[in-house]
């Protein structure tokens, strides 16, 4: 046996807790597991103490000896000087089973028959839907290619009147035990495929599956207020489970497409909405939409391009609750076209009238080549 202090050992202090030192073991033996590395008497050695370690402060009566008299308290208990490598209660393979089990795939020390009845894969499916449809709800039916428990064998994969037998090479456990140097380690079964049962006569319907390919139609009911990334849950609605087992669910993945006057954000909407040159200067109303009808907007005077205009309550009500969202309007200055000579002698006549007084009648052009002529200056 190792004389050197166990909780050194595993790196802990001797107030950890069982929970620490597990965790503290896993790390060490993984470290220095022969396994990774091969034909190093050190690493051996090291991993000879570190379950030596952990085999004694992982018992609460060996653990309460070796704190009160240390290794001695521990030689009187009939450790003996083998490293805990004895196949006797509390040795190596009963740590390495606890311990390594969930790397190895092994199901706790000892085995036992694993269970045959296995839940069904859930399933995902991508509904595209309108902006309109999204806010207002609705109910749309759709078609989903599913894995559904054999009708003729009911779901046990064998013929009718016929029953699935115990494997022979694993004796229903489902896998196998591997002898690997030292240890052993446990493998899915190769003649069962981990299922722990064979079925030697298998139905001709699904051939021995338990379950076939079907296409089924579900109505699925979409909650007004639902956005891109949202999901609905149709339970039991997935795939079939093996030997009985209970069926997955069923998740419609919700993608709202774009719309072409409306843009969302959360349960707010925006839009854009053209005015003339004369509605922005002079003031005017306006006929804006909305997801239910059409409102009047009144536009004030020297109303600049961009400008956003808010319409409470006129935007989206939240499918988890809360007040209704607003609908932004931003308005979008028109240039005029297809100009008549008439009409570009009237600009030009207006902008002569423009240029006596631009400072008043234009400051944001006026403060910016202001802005542009200073800074030409400073770089001179």
């Amino acid at each position: 046996m190792s004389k050197k202090d166990f909780y050194d050992v595993l790196g802990v202090a001797k107030d950890a807790s069982d929970r620490d030192i597990k965790k503290a073991f896993r790390r060490m033996a993984m470290k220095y597991h022969p396994d990774r590395n091969p034909d190093d008497n050190a690493a051996e050695d090291a991993f000879k103490e570190v379950n030596e370690a952990y085999e004694v402060l992982s018992d609460k009566q060996k653990k309460a000896a070796y704190d009160q008299y240390g290794h001695a308290g521990i030689d009187q208990n009939g450790m003996g000087g083998q490293g805990g490598f004895g196949g006797g209660a509390g040795g190596f393979g009963d740590i390495f089973g606890d311990v390594f089990g969930d790397i190895f795939g092994q199901q706790g020390h000892g085995g036992g028959r694993r269970s045959h009845v296995q839940r069904g894969a859930d399933l995902r499916y991508t509904m595209d839907l309108s902006l309109e449809e999204a806010v207002k709800g609705c109910e749309k039916t759709i078609t989903v290619p599913t894995l559904v428990a054999c009708e003729v064998c009911d779901g046990s994969g064998a013929k009718p009147g016929t029953s699935a037998k115990t494997c022979g090479t694993c004796g229903g456990i489902g896998q196998v035990r591997m002898q690997q140097g030292f240890f052993s380690v446990q493998q899915t079964c190769p003649s069962c495929h981990g299922e722990g049962q064979v079925v030697s006569d298998p139905c001709t319907s699904c051939h021995g599956q338990g379950r076939k390919q079907q296409t089924k139609k579900l109505s699925v009911k979409i909650p007004a207020g639902v956005d891109t990334g949202d999901r609905i849950r149709l339970s039991g609605e997935g795939e079939a489970g093996s030997h009985g087992g209970p069926s997955g669910d069923l998740f419609v993945q919700v993608n709202v497409r774009d719309h072409a006057i409306f843009e969302r954000d959360g349960k707010h909407l925006y839009c854009e909405v053209p005015i003339s040159f004369i509605d922005a200067a002079l003031g005017g109303e306006l006929e804006v939409p909305t997801l239910e009808s059409r409102v009047k907007l009144k536009i004030p005077a020297e109303t600049q391009t961009g400008k956003l205009f808010r319409l409470r309550g006129k935007g989206i009500k939240p499918v988890r609750g809360g007040a209704v969202g607003d609908l932004l309007v931003r308005v979008v200055v028109e240039t005029p076209v297809n100009l008549s000579g008439k009409q570009k002698e009237l600009l030009r006549e207006f902008e002569s009238a423009m240029d006596e007084r631009q400072k008043h009648h234009g400051p944001k052009k006026h403060g910016f080549f202001d802005s542009v002529k200073k800074f030409f200056e400073d770089m001179t």
